[in-house]
């Protein structure tokens, strides 16, 4: 079948059988009710522009339908250079996520290299000490602020809280290791070091990341039916995040700190949710595990955020 006719079929698909689809694709395109009718009788062809328009306007992947198996086509989240990049990132990523979520038999997947950035979206100063880090490390032109300095806008704060509503919202299954935390930690002692951070902040930052881990631990304590974490001890994490809907599966691929490549390709998505899958199966579910368990896996955290927190205060010693 001419790649077209496929077109058109998937899109005969989406529409009720009582619909005029010359009519339907006349007003989709704003073209007259001849110009549609050459399109669907072959006469003449879609644009790239016509056809990205129709795709997105009946929900259908190109992806799906008409690449072989060994190429992907993926959507990316915007680049961000500045903060109204990064309120725009999570203005989309808070709209897209919302739209994947909406059935109650909706499940996330989550390898959590670094923490999930939903625990960082509280309006704690953790929240402004991630935007601060992200933009330093995105644009290598940031202005070098000191982080009490920084100001992060109001409707900021808003789409962070909309995401963390959603993924609270949401089943969840979150992969974590004993590495996890180390970015968070790392990040705040180069701050630090780099005189862009003073040692107050700092405390309060490693204060804040330990009442995120209680939150996470009081939840394996309490029987949740959104919740789950497993702990794997086998393999590196990625970051990667695959939301399970009625409909389909979703894929985010990392490819910078926050940018993400989006695709819903069945065969490619099939294989991830496979493979989460098999992490879980080798990973011991804290939510399931005894208290022994459960506080070995957390005070190894805590206890590395003393270490941290010892270090910034020793570094002060020596200065002094």
């Amino acid at each position: 079948m001419k790649s077209q006719e496929l077109f058109l079929k998937a899109i005969r698909q989406k529409i009720s059988p009582s619909v005029s689809l010359i009519d339907e694709m006349a007003g989709v395109l704003e073209i007259s009710y001849d110009a549609s009718h050459r399109r669907i009788s072959g006469k003449s062809k879609f644009s790239i522009d016509e056809t990205i328009k129709l795709a997105n306007h009946f929900n259908i992947s190109l992806d799906n339908l008409f690449s072989n198996k060994e190429k992907v086509i993926v959507e990316k989240t915007i680049e961000i250079e500045n903060l109204k990049d990064m309120l725009q990132y999570f203005k989309s990523s808070a709209e897209n996520i919302e739209a994947l979520t909406k059935s109650e038999k909706t499940t996330l997947f989550y390898s959590a290299k670094d923490i999930p950035l939903f625990y960082f979206m509280d309006g704690t100063i953790l929240s402004k000490f991630k935007a601060f880090v992200w933009l330093n490390l995105l644009n290598s032109n940031q202005k070098k602020v000191e982080f009490e300095n920084f100001v992060v806008d109001e409707s900021f704060t808003e789409y962070m809280q909309k995401l963390k509503k959603i993924y609270e919202n949401t089943f969840v299954n979150e992969v974590w290791n004993d590495t996890t935390i180390n970015s968070s930690l790392q990040q705040i002692l180069y701050f630090y070091e780099a005189g862009l951070l003073n040692l107050k902040s700092a405390q309060a930052l490693c204060n804040d990341l330990k009442r995120i881990i209680n939150v996470i631990q009081e939840k394996c304590k309490t029987p949740n039916t959104h919740f789950a974490i497993y702990y794997n001890e086998l393999i590196l994490l990625n970051n990667n995040m695959l939301i399970e809907s009625e409909e389909k599966l979703t894929m985010f691929v990392p490819y910078t700190l926050l940018g993400y490549f989006i695709t819903d390709n069945k065969d490619s998505c099939k294989n991830v949710h496979q493979f989460f899958k098999q992490q879980i199966i080798n990973s011991k579910p804290l939510g399931q595990s005894g208290i022994k368990e459960q506080n070995l896996f957390f005070n190894r955290i805590l206890r590395k955020i003393d270490y941290y927190m010892e270090k910034l205060n020793s570094e002060v010693d020596l200065f002094f």
